[in-house]
């Protein structure tokens, strides 16, 4: 039995970690904290990336369709 314990010990230390973890990743979504570390990163490290993420950010919070810069389009014959 003597055998066991460091492993017990070790494996409840590791569910503890896992729940604590667990308990702040519930934590931060509710509160939406997540989102400007990783805004930060990919500012940073990926430019590209950065850029079509406001892309994408812009164009959902337009409340119309923006127009073409050629004007409606028209059939022509």
């Amino acid at each position: 039995m003597d055998v066991w314990v460091p492993y017990l010990i070790l494996c409840g230390g590791l569910a503890v970690v896992l729940g604590a973890l667990a308990w702040l990743a519930g934590y931060v979504r509710r509160r939406g904290g997540a989102g400007g570390v990783l805004a930060a990163y990919e500012e940073a490290f990926r430019a590209t990336s950065h850029a079509a993420h406001q892309e994408i950010r812009a164009e959902a919070e337009r409340k119309t369709p923006a127009d073409s810069p050629d004007g409606p389009f028209r059939r022509t014959r």
